[in-house]
């Protein structure tokens, strides 16, 4: 366990060295879901029937955050297909080092930029008037939202195991905006088909949205079904079932990568 913790840190300083030498990579990463944020607020919250009457932005920010986290999905799996290809990760494996560190260091580095990213959004949504309300509330939020961005780090690391080429990486890029909003960030499960509605409910997303809503005293959806109605218990199960999957998928698919 030892020895793969410090090859794990190894492996992570890699990344965090390359976030020094190439800053504007990570200062776009932090910018871009600003914009996105202030783009739907500023241009769509006039057209949008806040529940309760309150602030667009007090609605739109924790859907943001889930959003955000989701977008990270692509993020760890283009990171993971461009070492593959450019033979870094044949170099890991051919070095004396723990098998598992590849996966715990590109885990924890995304973790880390998933962070910043997030607390630059966070600040943003300070500056545009959003508060949660209670300091407590807003830790617990945040701790949902990194729980999901930990499971999904895991499912892009596998996708980026199995893919060979960029066109999968586009094709998994383009599947977030569908799934993102297939979910209760922006409009209502109960405003959709019921079929529609029904998978709007059981998106993992929403279930970390609706929670994040709740712990940060922000207006929400609600909703009557039992995936609704227990929101805080979901946006746990979800990312820690997706986690254990995903998990063991990744090791199994890097063990087997010589094969």
């Amino acid at each position: 366990m030892r020895w793969a913790l410090v090859d794990g840190w190894t492996v992570t300083r890699r990344d965090l060295i390359h976030w020094a030498n190439q800053p504007m990579t990570v200062v776009f990463g932090v910018l871009f879901p600003i914009m996105i944020t202030l783009a739907f607020g500023y241009l769509f919250g006039g057209a949008v029937e806040v529940p309760s009457g309150a602030d667009y932005f007090a609605f739109l920010m924790p859907g943001m955050y889930g959003m955000t986290m989701l977008f990270g999905l692509s993020a760890t799996m283009i990171a993971v297909t461009t070492d593959a290809s450019k033979g870094v990760t044949d170099r890991f494996r051919s070095m004396p080092m723990a098998p598992s560190a590849v996966l715990i260091g590109r885990a924890v580095a995304d973790l880390l930029n998933s962070v910043l990213i997030l607390a630059g959004l966070l600040l943003c949504g300070l500056a545009v008037g959003w508060r949660p309300s209670s300091l407590p509330g807003a830790l617990g939020a945040v701790g949902l939202l990194l729980l999901l961005r930990f499971a999904l780090l895991w499912a892009g690391m596998y996708l980026g195991l199995v893919v060979k080429d960029a066109g999968a990486v586009v094709a998994v890029q383009m599947l977030e905006f569908p799934v993102g909003f297939l979910s209760n960030a922006f409009v209502a499960p109960g405003t959709m088909p019921g079929w529609l509605g029904a998978i709007s409910e059981w998106n993992p997303l929403s279930s970390t949205v609706a929670a994040t809503r709740e712990l940060f005293g922000n207006p929400g959806w609600g909703g009557d079904s039992w995936v609704a109605q227990h929101a805080i218990l979901m946006a746990i199960v979800w990312p820690v079932v997706i986690t254990v999957v995903f998990f063991v998928l990744s090791v199994r698919r890097y063990q087997r990568l010589d094969r």
